[in-house]
């Protein structure tokens, strides 16, 4: 009997392997389990999985882009330390960091002086990346 019950994990394992689903994969049981215990019908399973399949794919893509910029450091803007540079606008920086500039086809200039975050806030900004690294 418990040949019969392995098949179809078996299987499963094939398709999503070959469907290249490595989260539905990693995760199908344990959100299986949570979604008996929620009472949670067929459709709203397979949203929790689709929605942890997208959430880790988009988490990689960021990843591959970050390597594929070769960027000197992983910067973000909740790490910046805007209090050593007090004449960065924070707001501005943060208003930036919605980047309604893309849609709006606007570019960014970054000004200053050697040592002002320039380089930082450009890393850390989406859909920026430092002059000369494109």
């Amino acid at each position: 009997m418990s040949g019969a019950i392995e098949a179809p994990q078996v299987l499963l394992s094939h398709h999503l392997k070959a469907l290249k689903l490595p989260t539905f994969l990693r995760e199908y049981a344990k959100v299986a389990a949570e979604c008996a215990k929620d009472r949670a019908d067929h459709p709203k399973f397979l949203l929790r999985l689709a929605e942890l399949e997208l959430l880790d794919r988009e988490r990689r893509l960021v990843e591959r882009r970050i390597r594929a910029a070769h960027f000197p450091a992983v910067k973000s803007l909740d790490t910046f330390d805007f209090t050593a540079i007090p004449s960065l606008n924070k707001m501005l920086v943060l208003d930036l960091a919605r980047c309604d500039y893309i849609n709006a086809r606007d570019n960014i200039i970054a000004l200053g002086n050697s040592g002002t975050g320039k380089t930082q806030v450009s890393i850390a900004m989406p859909g920026l990346m430092p002059w000369g690294r494109r």
